[in-house]
């Protein structure tokens, strides 16, 4: 594989060229210049080193995005170790787990994670750093006290005219195929895998955003995906820092209310986001202002008038800061009538198709070529199939292969073995169809396709899309319960209660948006029944509905 880059090389260059500027900002909170994250890059390698970490110890992360777990990551691949970022929304006991199981020699917490952690269920560690203090909370090895109580002084004695440019060379990777990251999945259908990304992996994806995409030295990104995992942790944290870009990084999850100031105020170039954010700003913020009369209607007309388009265009470009090139969504399907509504008022969005064991990326188009509904061509480096008798009309898995696939999963060769096939073909368990141009079309997940005992296979998300754009439905799940299709509603109690509707109205609603869906479905997905849910949906990190938790409702 021709790469003539590598990825620490990215990361060197930026900082030496970006040296004055700054790099990374907790929103409201202090900034950090690529000059400071250098030096403490420094300071951190003489800790591991007297502590006698090895290049290949793995290190865990843990808490919210902050300047300092950015720090925490680039130090620990800088130094050649591997890094194992955890999500900060992991229950204590899957943290415990996955700390075990990757056999991590240091961890680093954020405080609010620490408090509900337990040292004794992570017997291996040899010790526990709080970010951003960098101070340990948990020491079980001598020389790891002492590297932490002498390493200002030897930074003092190793760097006596203060820390330049000049000094930076960091450790470069052995091999393409060196393992760089363990990153667990977030477990939609159960328990986590470590997939294990190599330095090739995440050269290819920065790469490809390089390829892409309009970053330059000063531009802003707001990082608002979890760092730990790959979609954001490549395309808003690894491709801005070695684009030399000014990162902030928002500390508590977006709201659309939250997003709306920090983006004003920030003005991002590009931004990454899930569907689910993108749908609630569109719904919520958008529509409401281009025309209260036709609000929801909108989703649904044909041929709005150019100044009507116009006008939602602009409104809805100056919700995300104004500024940016354009927004790249993933991490889950994203809803079709909103999608139709963003692509007739020409709003500047992309669908990005990938999955962590491709650390992320296997399809992604810019949006000025992106065809409705798609998620764009395989990606550069990648080879994409769809595994049917007609691509073009037949729903088939996804596979796909190349320079992003990942070595494996960490311990687990029998599960390695049962989605990298012989040949190389990562199957990704998602159903596509691909058109004569290559673009890709998903359809759904293999294993969330319901199939009826008449024999119908039926895709659950195209169901719940439309639901969701129905009066007062948050979000939907359709199941399978004794053979009949049900929807599991939630319904926005919010809007309902402003508008004065009672529980007994609301079910009401929920019956007439059951009896109109079905009048646009085909007899055998027809939805035989309603039932409310009180609360949200549980949702992994990505924000997708951990389905398996409610296939088995019985009703």
């Amino acid at each position: 594989m021709e790469q003539k880059q590598q990825f620490i090389d990215y990361i060197e260059q930026s900082i030496i060229q970006n040296w004055d500027r700054n790099a990374l900002t907790d929103y409201k909170g202090a900034t950090l210049q690529y000059k400071d994250v250098a030096r403490k890059i420094a300071k951190f390698h003489i800790v591991l080193e007297s502590a006698n970490i090895k290049p290949g110890d793995k290190i865990a992360v843990c808490g919210r995005n902050s300047a300092h777990w950015a720090v925490t990551f680039l130090a620990t691949l800088t130094y050649g170790a591997v890094i194992v970022p955890i999500l900060h929304e992991f229950k204590a006991d899957n943290i415990h787990n996955i700390v075990n199981h990757s056999e991590a020699k240091l961890m680093f917490v954020g405080d609010q994670i620490w408090e509900n952690l337990n040292e004794d269920a992570m017997p291996l560690l040899l010790g526990i750093v709080l970010m951003p203090e960098f101070n340990p909370v948990v020491c079980r090895d001598e020389r790891l006290m002492e590297a932490f109580e002498h390493r200002n002084a030897i930074y003092g004695q190793r760097y006596p005219k203060n820390f330049r440019p000049e000094h930076i060379c960091y450790r470069k990777e052995a091999s393409p195929e060196e393992l760089a990251v363990i990153n667990y999945t977030s477990g939609t259908t159960g328990y986590s895998k470590g997939v294990m990304l190599p330095y090739r992996s995440l050269w290819s994806n920065i790469a490809y955003c390089h390829e892409m995409l309009p970053v330059r030295p000063g531009d802003h990104i707001v990082s608002m995906l979890p760092l730990g995992h790959v979609f954001g942790m490549v395309y808003d944290f690894l491709y801005g820092f070695s684009a030399g870009a000014h990162l902030y990084f928002l500390t508590r999850m977006p709201s659309p209310k939250i997003i709306a100031q920090s983006f004003a105020e920030i003005r991002p170039r590009v931004i990454s986001c899930v569907p689910l954010i993108v749908e609630k700003i569109i719904k919520k913020d958008i529509l409401p202002r281009v025309d209260n009369r036709i609000g929801k209607l909108l989703l649904r007309m044909p041929i709005i008038n150019d100044h009507i388009k116009a006008d939602a265009r602009k409104k809805a470009m100056e919700i995300f800061g104004g500024n940016f090139d354009e927004i790249i969504i993933g991490g889950a399907p994203f809803n079709a009538d909103v999608e139709r509504f963003l692509k007739s008022i020409g709003f500047p969005y992309t669908i990005a198709y990938g999955m962590t064991e491709c650390g992320p990326i296997i399809c992604s188009s810019r949006w000025e070529t992106l065809k409705l509904a798609s998620c764009g061509k395989a990606t550069s480096r990648m080879e994409v199939k769809i595994d049917s008798s007609d691509p073009q009309h037949v729903a088939g898995e996804i596979v796909c292969r190349g320079a992003n696939l990942m070595l494996g999963y960490y311990k687990n060769p029998e599960a390695t073995a049962q989605i990298i096939d012989a040949n190389g073909w990562l199957h990704t368990g998602d159903l596509g169809t691909m058109d004569k141009d290559g673009y890709v079309t998903v359809r759904g997940r293999s294993k969330n396709m319901l199939l009826t005992a008449s024999g119908q296979n039926i895709y659950p998300e195209e169901i719940e899309s439309k639901l969701n754009n129905m009066p007062y439905v948050s979000e939907s799940l359709v199941v399978l319960q004794k053979d009949k299709l049900v929807a599991l509603i939630y319904p926005d109690f919010d809007d309902a209660f402003a508008h004065g509707l009672q529980q007994k109205d609301i079910e009401g609603i929920m019956e007439n948006n059951r009896i109109e869906l079905n009048q646009q479905l085909p007899a055998y997905c027809q939805i035989t029944k309603v039932k409310i849910h009180f609360e949200e949906f549980e949702k992994t990190a990505k924000k997708s509905i951990k389905r398996f938790m409610y296939q088995e409702a019985k009703g």
